[in-house]
């Protein structure tokens, strides 16, 4: 298979970040839903929504359950922070959460229970609008292959564990053979699959396909993903045009994400790289694009 690098792997390229506008407001950059966090795990939907506000998003709606209002509100004022039943998720909440958005997140820290289950077929079967799903919203669907038909043109985040999981290949065999699976999934699937590794790869099932090479070790840290996640999503919420494709989102978020790891760790060394540290060099790396 012939590779692809639509990116030179320069700063420059941060000029395919959606451009601002002097004459603008909130609406103008896109409402982003995450809908991450269950019960004890609200800093992943943190690091996802924090992530996509910094990316400039002009606005971050969390969906989570109700025990993370208190902590997130806290630690996030800027996101609004919609509640549901964790014993119970009530459809109305979700489906009027969907309604307000231009673009969703979902599934950092939302565990895999029926209840998480139940919240994540509700996105998919009822959301058409530009989708990122990461995590546990991966390892649900390896679950239940049903909603495969749902998640068409969305875009999918895995790690080679969670995309052994999903595909039922061996965690060395797809670390051995990254392109051919990431591509053979993506096509199967009609999806956009990020295959996340050292050399992070992105396809839509095509021949093209994009190799990332920003990034290191220091990036291997809990949390990270989720501030991917928010990336994209905060992207993808800014994208409301349609100027970039789903798959030229996915791979500028691989590329903005590694680059501020970088810068993370030239100023911390890679042992000491945590996921906050990603999101806080966002506004020194995106002022770069801001002054093309």
């Amino acid at each position: 298979m012939n590779s692809l690098n639509i990116f030179s792997y320069s700063i420059k390229d941060l000029s395919l970040m959606p451009p601002r506008i002097a004459d603008s407001n909130k609406g103008t950059y896109g409402r982003l839903l995450c809908v991450c966090g269950s019960v004890g795990m609200a800093g992943a939907a943190y690091l996802c929504a924090k992530a996509a506000l910094r990316t400039g998003a002009g606005l971050v709606e969390i969906l989570t359950p109700e025990e993370n209002r208190i902590p997130l509100q806290t630690l996030l004022p800027e996101a609004i922070v919609t509640v549901y039943s964790a014993d119970e998720p009530q459809a109305e909440i979700i489906d009027a959460a969907l309604s307000r958005a231009d673009a969703v997140a979902v599934g950092c820290g939302m565990g895999i229970s029926r209840q998480s289950l139940f919240v994540l077929s509700r996105v998919l079967r009822t959301c058409t609008l530009p989708t990122v799903l990461d995590a546990d919203a991966l390892n649900l669907l390896s679950r239940n292959a049903s909603l495969y038909k749902y998640a068409k043109g969305k875009i999918i985040t895995p790690h080679p564990m969670e995309m052994s999981r999903l595909t039922g290949i061996k965690v060395d065999d797809i670390t051995k053979d990254p392109l051919r699976v990431c591509r053979e999934f993506a096509n199967k699937h009609g999806i956009i699959c990020v295959l996340k590794g050292h050399n992070t790869a992105v396809s839509d099932g095509t021949e093209r396909i994009y190799v990332n090479n920003t990034g290191n070790s220091g990036m291997a840290t809990a949390g990270s993903g989720d501030v991917l996640t928010g990336i994209i999503g905060g992207i993808l919420a800014q994208n409301k045009s349609g100027r970039l494709t789903a798959f030229e989102v996915a791979a500028l978020g691989v590329y903005l994400h590694g680059l501020c790891g970088d810068s993370a760790a030239a100023s911390l060394g890679e042992y000491s790289v945590i996921a906050s540290d990603i999101i806080a060099c966002l506004p020194k790396i995106l002022k770069n694009a801001s002054q093309r």
